[in-house]
Parts: structure tokens; sequence; C-alpha cells
């Protein structure tokens, strides 16, 4: 708590305004922080505790800024269980911008298909989630609970806020085809055997992919409002 505390008074100190909604980019899909207003940019290696972003395709940077009338944070890159980060690491942005002022967090990632009609270039809203590494218990949640996060045992039942779901469904364009699914996230950095693909098929999975599923169990623990869109590519 006293990392991310830190990580976010150092934040505080320098922005113009303090951001209520973050947005983490997944893979390819950060351009999205250049149509933010006044826009404020942040290495990650200058704030305080933040892991660094080794994937290609994140550019591991936090832009603040105004996105239509929202003062919002822009995560260019994530932190993955397959970096050899721990759950906690992983989890130390969302955790820092909620003690900066977030109250909404808009998680996108690229992800496989496990459907026949869902293809790539369609959107995946996420209704809800299978948590691999959670249950084998690489969780961020585990260890001693700190009460100024959240509650030793958070409800997961609405993971994904069903208000922000609709709204997403409602609004996206339609080439891409929006629909909610079940997205779920394992350890990587290996692609799924097709056994593997079979095996999540069978478990009720749309979509598969190797992040989000830390960050969306930090972000309820913390009482944000969660919502999680996939871009299906391959």
């Amino acid at each position: 708590y006293e990392a991310c505390a830190e990580a976010a008074a150092w934040l505080k100190a320098r922005l113009r305004e303090p951001p209520r909604v973050a947005l983490v980019c997944g893979s390819g899909l950060g351009a999205l922080a250049q149509e933010l207003s006044e826009p404020q940019a942040f290495d990650y290696a200058d704030i305080p505790h933040f892991p660094r972003s080794t994937v290609q395709g994140h550019a591991g940077r936090l832009v603040v800024g105004r996105l239509g009338s929202a003062p919002c944070a822009v995560l260019q890159g994530r932190f993955h269980l397959y970096e050899g980060y721990s759950p906690a690491q992983v989890v130390v942005p969302v955790r820092t911008l909620a003690l900066a002022g977030v109250h909404t967090l808009v998680l996108t990632n690229a992800a496989g298909s496990l459907r026949p009609h869902l293809g790539p270039g369609h959107l995946l809203v996420i209704r809800d989630h299978i948590d691999f590494p959670g249950l084998a218990g690489r969780s961020p949640l585990v260890g001693p609970n700190d009460e100024r996060f959240g509650p030793r045992f958070p409800a997961m039942t609405d993971a994904y806020d069903p208000g922000l779901r609709r709204l997403a469904l409602a609004l996206a364009p339609k080439e891409l085809r929006a629909q909610p699914g079940v997205y779920v996230g394992v350890g990587g950095p290996s692609y799924e055997t097709p056994a593997e693909c079979r095996l999540l098929r069978c478990l009720g999975a749309d979509a598969v992919g190797m992040s989000t599923v830390s960050e969306a169990s930090a972000a309820r623990h913390l009482g944000l409002r969660v919502l999680g869109l996939s871009l299906i590519t391959n």
C-alpha cells in the first residue's frame, strides 16, 4: 500500500487535475492516448515503484488528459505474469490510479477467439472472466489483506459493470460486431495448444488472453467500476 500511495502522491503533485477514468491499453491499442486533449505524459521508469513494460507494442507510458469531458489516465502498456512480475506488481498501476482519484477502469486487450462466430476485428465486451492464474493461487489478492485497498473476500459476481457493458454494446460501431462474452486469462507466454483451446471452450470461454483478469480482480477489490473490452485478433 505504501508503495502505491507514494506513486499516487508523486503523480498528484504533477497533474493539473486528477483522473477519474483510467484506460489500460493492450497490445497495439496505445494510440488512444493521441486522442487526449492537453496531455501530460510520464514514462513508467520515472514513476516511483512502477515496473517496466518489456512487451513489443507497449510504449510504457502513462498519459493523462481529457477524453471528451472526462479527465482520463491512459496506460500505454501493462505488465504480465509471463514477464516475471508477481501478481502484486502487475496491478501496481491500477492501485496507484485508484489512490490518485480514479473511480472507473476500462481494461482492453488483444485476444484470441475460441468461437467460430467471433472473428478477427470483432469486439468482445467482457461480461465475466475465468482467472486461471488466480484459481491456482496467483492472484494479486493473495497474502495479508490491507483493508485500505478493500475487504478480505471481495465479491466477483458483477466484476464487469452491467451498466458500462450495456453502454459499450450500444455505442460500438457496427463493423466491430460487438457482443458480450467470457474472457479467460492464462499465464502464457506460449499460445494455447489445440487441446487447451478445446478445454477452454468446454469451460464456457469465448476468448483467451494473457492479461486483464488480475487487474479486474484488484479493481473490484478497490471498489472500482470495470469495463472489459477484447479486440479479437486471431
